[in-house]
C-alpha cells in the first residue's frame, strides 16, 4: 500500500519559515519524481516545486528564490523549505509521487497539509 504522509504545516506569520516533509512508503522512492502542489480556497491545484531522481528541480515562478525542494532517498522523504512566506502562500499543500520511465503511469498523492500565513 502506497502512502505519502505530509507533516510540518501550520500557522506562521508573514515573512516566516516552515519546512514541510513528505514520507513515502510502498514505492521505490528513488524511481519517482517527487513534487509539492498546493490548492488555495476557490483556486485550482497548482505546482509548487518538483525534484526528479537526478535531483533536478523546477519551481513555480511565484516561489522561486523563497522555496527549496530536496529529497533524501535513504529516508524516502521529500522536503519543502519555505522562507519569506507570504499571505498568498496560504493553501493546502500536497505531496505527489510520479513514476519515471517504465512506471510513468504511476502517480500518487498525499492527503495534504494546511499552511496558513497570517498577514
Amino acid at each position: 500500500q502506497v502512502q505519502l504522509v505530509e507533516s510540518g504545516g501550520g500557522l506562521v506569520q508573514d515573512g516566516g519559515s516552515l519546512r514541510l516533509s513528505c514520507a513515502a512508503s510502498g514505492i521505490t522512492f528513488s524511481m519517482y519524481t517527487m513534487g509539492w502542489y498546493r490548492q488555495a480556497p476557490g483556486k485550482q491545484r497548482e505546482l509548487v516545486a518538483v525534484i526528479n531522481s537526478s535531483n533536478s528541480t523546477s519551481y513555480a515562478d511565484s516561489v522561486k528564490g523563497r522555496f527549496t525542494i530536496s529529497r533524501d532517498n535513504a529516508k524516502n522523504t521529500v522536503y519543502l523549505r519555505m522562507n519569506s512566506l507570504k499571505f498568498e502562500d496560504t493553501a493546502v499543500y500536497y505531496c505527489n509521487a510520479a513514476g519515471e520511465g517504465s512506471i510513468s503511469r504511476l502517480k500518487y498523492w498525499g492527503k495534504g497539509i494546511q499552511v496558513t500565513v497570517s498577514s
